[in-house]
């Protein structure tokens, strides 16, 4: 999660700006991780 959906990108001053990017970044990795492990649908031919 750090590198690739930026965790180690935030640079703000504030615990509302750093809850706000980890949270952010928490949707992010649970958004990529079901899209993952959903099976592919068939292609409509």
């Amino acid at each position: 999660m750090k590198t690739v959906l930026g965790l180690d990108h935030f640079e703000g001053r504030s615990f509302n700006g750093w809850h706000r990017h980890v949270t952010l970044v928490t949707a992010a990795h649970l958004f990529l991780t079901e899209q993952r492990r959903s099976p592919k649908a068939p292609a409509r031919a």
